[in-house]
C-alpha cells in the first residue's frame, strides 16, 4: 500500500470529504552517475563562488534576483517562509467545468485521490459518480510544498483523479514559437487530402496503452547487460528518412497498398523500408512501400508469402486474400455504411453480406440468362 504524499479535506458547495493524495505515475528511466574516464571515482557537484573559485558552505547562499547586469535583490529564506501559501489542507471546489472544453496542453501532472476512511466512502463515491455522469472537472486552488496549484478534480474508472494544471499565461502561443508553421493555403490536393484520410482510417486501432512500451529505456537495459557481459551490443536502425514531397502522391498510394495486408497484426510495430510514416502500431510502418503484389511487408521489411488461396464460396467471390484497402475501395463503390471505422475483418465480413443480400434479386435474371442461352 503506498503511503499518500498529501492529506486533506476535498469540498464542494457544503458537501466535504476527508481524503488523501498519492502519486499516479512512477519514472522508470535508467540513471547513472558521473564517474572519471578510466577510473570508479564518483564526480561530484561543488557550488563554487564564480569569481574566486573557492567553495561555498549551504548556509551561506541566499537567493538574489537580478534586476540589471551585477546588480541583486537579495532574498533571504525566513522571508520566502512568510509569503509561501505553505501546506494547504484543503482543495476547494469553487467551479466546474466541461471537460471537452479544457485543452490538453494545461493538464501538467496527475494523482490519485482516495477516501481517507471506509466511513466516507458514499460521499466520496457521490462526487465521483456525479463528475463521470456530468463529464465535468471541479477547478480549484491548493498548496502543496510551498507552491500554489491550478487543480482540476475528475473522475476516472471508478476514482477521483487530481491534474495539476499550467497557468494560462505559462502556455506558450505555437505560432510565435515556431516560424515555418505551413500557411493556411498550402498547396495540397484534394485526392492527396483524400489518400491521407483514408490511410488514417485503415490504420485505426483501439486505443489500448498496454499495447505501448518505453523501448529506448529497454534498449539502454541491453546495452548495459551486453557490456557487462563483455558482448557486443547491435544499435537499432536508423530512423526513418522524411518522406519527398515531390513523391508524396506516391508514398501515400504505396502506403495504401501494403496497409491490413491479411494476417497482419497491428501491433507489429514499424518496419525497415523506406516507405512513409513511422507507424507506431501498425503494419504500414517504414517498410510499407517495399511489399508489393502478394507479399506483405513484415516487421522487417522482408516480403511475405501470401496465404494459400481458399475455394470460393458457394454463391459469392473469395475475399480471403483481399488487403484490407482493396475491401474498403470496394465497401466504397456499394457505398457500405461506417466502412471508415472497420477492421478489415468487418470489411470483408460486411462486403460477404451485402453480396448475399444481393444475390437472391439476381438470381432469376441469371436464370433467365441460362434457359435462353439454352434453346
Amino acid at each position: 500500500m503506498a503511503r499518500p504524499i498529501w492529506s486533506g479535506i476535498l469540498s464542494f458547495g457544503l458537501v466535504s470529504v476527508p481524503v488523501s493524495l498519492y502519486a499516479a505515475t512512477e519514472d522508470h528511466t535508467v540513471h547513472f552517475r558521473q564517474i572519471q574516464r578510466g577510473t570508479s571515482d564518483r564526480v561530484r557537484n561543488l557550488r563554487v563562488n564564480e569569481r574566486t573559485g573557492k567553495e561555498v558552505a549551504f548556509g551561506d547562499i541566499v537567493k538574489g534576483f537580478e534586476t540589471s547586469e551585477g546588480e541583486y535583490v537579495v532574498v533571504e529564506p525566513e522571508e520566502l517562509e512568510q509569503i509561501s501559501p505553505g501546506r494547504s489542507r484543503t482543495i476547494e471546489i469553487t467551479g466546474f467545468v466541461d471537460l471537452d472544453q479544457v485543452e490538453p496542453i494545461f493538464f501538467d501532472k496527475t494523482y490519485y485521490l482516495g477516501p481517507k476512511g471506509k466511513e466516507y466512502a458514499k460521499v466520496y463515491a457521490l462526487l465521483q459518480q456525479a463528475l463521470q455522469r456530468s463529464n465535468r472537472a471541479g477547478i480549484a486552488m491548493f498548496s502543496m510544498r510551498g507552491k500554489e496549484y491550478l487543480t482540476a478534480v475528475r473522475a476516472d474508472d471508478g476514482i477521483l483523479t487530481a491534474h495539476t494544471m499550467h497557468f494560462a499565461d505559462e502556455v506558450r502561443d505555437p505560432r510565435r514559437e515556431i516560424g515555418n508553421l505551413p500557411e493556411g493555403d498550402a498547396a495540397l490536393s484534394d485526392r492527396e487530402l483524400s489518400m491521407a484520410e483514408q490511410l488514417i482510417d485503415m490504420l485505426a486501432v483501439e486505443w489500448n496503452p498496454d499495447d505501448y512500451r518505453d523501448t529506448f529505456e529497454e534498449k539502454v537495459h541491453e546495452l548495459i547487460a551486453a557490456k557487462q557481459a563483455g558482448q557486443e551490443f547491435e544499435a537499432p536502425e536508423a530512423a526513418p528518412r522524411p518522406s519527398n514531397v515531390i513523391d508524396l502522391m506516391d508514398v501515400l498510394s504505396r502506403s495504401l497498398e501494403s496497409a491490413g495486408r491479411p494476417g497482419e497484426s497491428t501491433s507489429a510495430g514499424s518496419g525497415s523500408g523506406t516507405g512513409s510514416g513511422t507507424g507506431h502500431a501498425s503494419g504500414a510502418g517504414n517498410g510499407a512501400g517495399q511489399a508489393s503484389g502478394n507479399g506483405a511487408g513484415n516487421a522487417n521489411g522482408r516480403r511475405r508469402k501470401a496465404p494459400a488461396a481458399e475455394p470460393e464460396p458457394a454463391g459469392g467471390e473469395d475475399l480471403s486474400g483481399l488487403t484490407k484497402a482493396e475491401l474498403y475501395r470496394r465497401a466504397t463503390e456499394i457505398e457500405l455504411p461506417h466502412r471508415s471505422t472497420m477492421t478489415r475483418d468487418q470489411l470483408q465480413e460486411a462486403l460477404e453480406k451485402a453480396a448475399a443480400e444481393a444475390a437472391p434479386a439476381a438470381a432469376p435474371a441469371k436464370a433467365k440468362r441460362h434457359l435462353r442461352a439454352a434453346s
